[in-house]
């Protein structure tokens, strides 16, 4: 299906600034090359001038083609919109606020064009806002997934079927790497220069970070127990069960207790029976999953 060699997807939300100079800088990096390139801008419901300045743009530059949410739907949402509409096998995310210059692209690509990698990450080099909270958020990425690369959470290219087997979640594009690895696919780091933004202000801010920090432990979930859900609720529920029966058997025998300790022993035995329940719905979620997944295979191969 491929008519290009790579589909470089840039999701912007009110990036009607920094687009000119982005697709200049683009057209710059891209000519001469060996390989052919397409840019697929994806407007996720910007309320700013990038609707007319893509329009204008796409008349300039015949490289580019223009997705458009109407309304936003975030940047998960917006890499498969650009995904669906990507015409070549090998894609790269990359932002529009030109903290990355396009001259690195080629550079993300040449692993995957090689044939010597599924995915290639870029490395921020440089000084950036929120780089405590980004070494705390790969700290513990890497503490919990064991993934050899010190930034996940950036500038990255990789092989269209990696982004095929990316479960369409909200903000699980930070974890596309940890995802991809334990699916088996090869993953590089290369060094990147990170420049001041060119234009607008950062769409993160800090309430961000409870987000992230649950999205990494649904992402944990899914990896560890998501194919075997009884393995967690079962084993729990099973342990608190038998904790409660355990503690009433010695309180019937000793024939001592107070209300206090009875209720406990409740209280066990009600969570214990919930999460066991629990774990068999999940299994039964997990063989519909398991299901879903190869007709999907079927579909494909067709």
């Amino acid at each position: 299906m491929s008519t290009v060699d790579v589909s470089v997807l840039i999701p912007a939300k009110d990036e009607a600034e920094n687009l000119p100079l982005l697709l200049q800088l683009c057209a710059d990096a891209f000519r001469g090359r060996a390989e052919s390139y397409e840019v697929i801008v994806v407007d996720d419901g910007s309320t700013d001038a990038t609707e007319k300045v893509l329009d204008e743009l796409s008349a300039k530059y015949s490289f580019l083609r223009a997705v458009r949410h109407r309304t936003q739907r975030g940047i998960a949402d917006a890499l498969r919109s650009g995904y669906l509409a990507a015409r070549s096998d090998v894609l790269v995310f990359f932002p529009a606020d030109l903290q990355f210059k396009p001259e690195d692209i080629p550079r993300l690509v040449a692993p995957i064009l090689a044939g010597e990698s599924d995915m290639v990450t870029g490395f921020k080099q440089g000084d950036y806002e929120k780089a405590f909270v980004s070494r705390i958020y790969n700290g513990l990425s890497r503490l919990l997934f064991h993934i050899p690369v010190r930034d996940l959470n950036n500038v990255k290219a990789y092989r269209r079927e990696v982004m095929a087997d990316q479960p369409v979640r909200p903000d699980w594009h930070r974890y596309m790497i940890v995802l991809a690895a334990a699916q088996g696919y090869s993953v590089t780091e290369i060094p990147v220069p990170l420049y001041p933004r060119n234009a607008g202000k950062s769409k993160f801010g800090f309430s961000r970070i409870p987000i992230g920090v649950l999205d990494m432990l649904a992402v944990w979930f899914e990896l560890r127990f998501a194919q075997k859900p009884l393995l967690a609720f079962g084993i729990l529920g099973a342990a608190m069960f038998a904790i409660g029966v355990v503690f009433g058997l010695v309180l019937l025998v000793t024939g001592q207790g107070v209300r206090a300790m009875w209720m406990l022993i409740q209280t066990c035995l009600l969570l214990g029976s919930i999460f066991f329940a629990t774990g068999l719905l999940g299994e039964q979620v997990a063989a519909l999953r398991a299901e879903q997944r190869e007709i999907r295979r079927r579909i494909d191969a067709q």
